[in-house]
């Protein structure tokens, strides 16, 4: 399947980088990108491989979610033969007000 993200999963995902960048280096961005797109490979062979999303379950459709890291998962949804990444979570921040954004 094809993997798409959205402009706010990048902009997440750019965020991130920039601040492992900037605080901890390049070898641990290069390792940190490397699990991210590692992660999204896993996606495209195995899209059901993320459990429903829990806190985005009233939504108008099913958001999986898979865990890249102890700090970070990516949330997405199926959308026909397209895996649409729509949010990029940092879990340390207020789980319902980011859920809340992405819907």
């Amino acid at each position: 399947m094809e993997v798409r993200w959205n402009e706010r999963a990048r902009k997440a995902l750019r965020n991130s980088t920039q601040y492992i960048l900037f605080h901890f280096g390049r070898k641990s961005n290069e390792e940190f990108l490397r699990k991210v797109y590692q992660t999204e490979r896993l996606l495209e062979w195995n899209p059901n491989l993320g459990p429903a999303e829990p806190y985005l379950a009233d939504a108008p459709v099913l958001y999986r979610s898979i865990v890249v890291n102890r700090l970070n998962k990516i949330i997405y949804w199926i959308n026909d033969d397209v895996i649409e990444i729509v949010d990029f979570w940092d879990t340390r921040r207020e789980p319902m007000a980011q859920a809340e954004q992405t819907q």
